[in-house]
């Protein structure tokens, strides 16, 4: 059986893998989108006795490998099986998609709440205090001077962390979720061509290029009202 036979006859497993591989990522960078903007004003302006339980998350996330966290979940949740059961949660941590979810979870809202927390720090302190000029409150600066410009400042290192939690999701297979990489390794094991493992990256790649593609054109949305000379004076900072 050839390479392209082999596509013809796994592609579906290939479908499968790649909806769960997205699923996967899309559930885990918008959970952590929903929670890292008030993790990252925390950072930003909180005393440090406030941030410190803050601090210390995020250096062990940053700190360890994805692997290990997934790990720490996956095999260490059956360690406290007992008390998970007592607590009503050992029928979310046995499932191991829940225990891949949480894991990237935790990881990327780490990673989102610092480049955010960077775009929070570098908004013009002037038009805060504009703001307040005209008589906004706290939430309406938020609103509409704080996040705006925090969002267009972190866009392109947010767009990246995505990219790179799509292909850490990979990952995933160690704990028998059927994504991208656990189909090709399922597959594989059937026809031992190493050639599946290459229509895999090639699947990887045309998902990263969709993605760059759609995350460029919203940024330039974004960035739509700035002038071209703007844009010329951001990048020689």
């Amino acid at each position: 059986m050839d390479s392209l036979e082999i596509i013809i006859k796994y592609w579906p497993k290939l479908l499968d893998g790649t909806l769960m591989t997205l699923k996967l990522t899309f559930l885990s960078v918008l959970v952590a989108a929903i929670i890292s903007p008030f993790l990252a004003l925390t950072r930003a302006n909180a005393s440090p006795m406030v941030q410190a339980p803050l601090r210390l998350y995020i250096s062990f996330i940053r700190g360890t490998p994805i692997l290990a966290q997934l790990f720490l979940i996956y095999y260490g949740s059956g360690q406290f099986r007992p008390i998970l059961q007592e607590w009503g949660l050992w029928s979310f941590f046995r499932d191991p998609f829940n225990c891949a979810l949480l894991t990237f979870v935790l990881n990327t809202t780490a990673y989102q709440t610092e480049i955010l927390r960077g775009g929070i720090m570098g908004v013009n302190r002037g038009e805060i205090e504009a703001g307040k000029a005209l008589g906004m409150n706290k939430l309406r600066i938020l609103q509409r001077i704080v996040f705006p410009h925090a969002y267009r400042i972190a866009w392109p290192a947010l767009g990246n962390e995505i990219i790179l939690m799509m292909k850490a999701s990979a990952l995933a297979s160690v704990v028998t979720i059927f994504d991208i990489l656990g189909r090709t390794r399922q597959i594989f094991s059937r026809t031992f061509d190493f050639s599946i493992y290459l229509w895999a990256a090639i699947l990887y790649l045309c998902i990263t290029a969709i993605f760059v593609l759609i995350w460029r054109q919203a940024e330039l949305r974004l960035n739509k009202h700035i002038a071209p000379s703007d844009h010329l004076s951001a990048d020689k900072k």
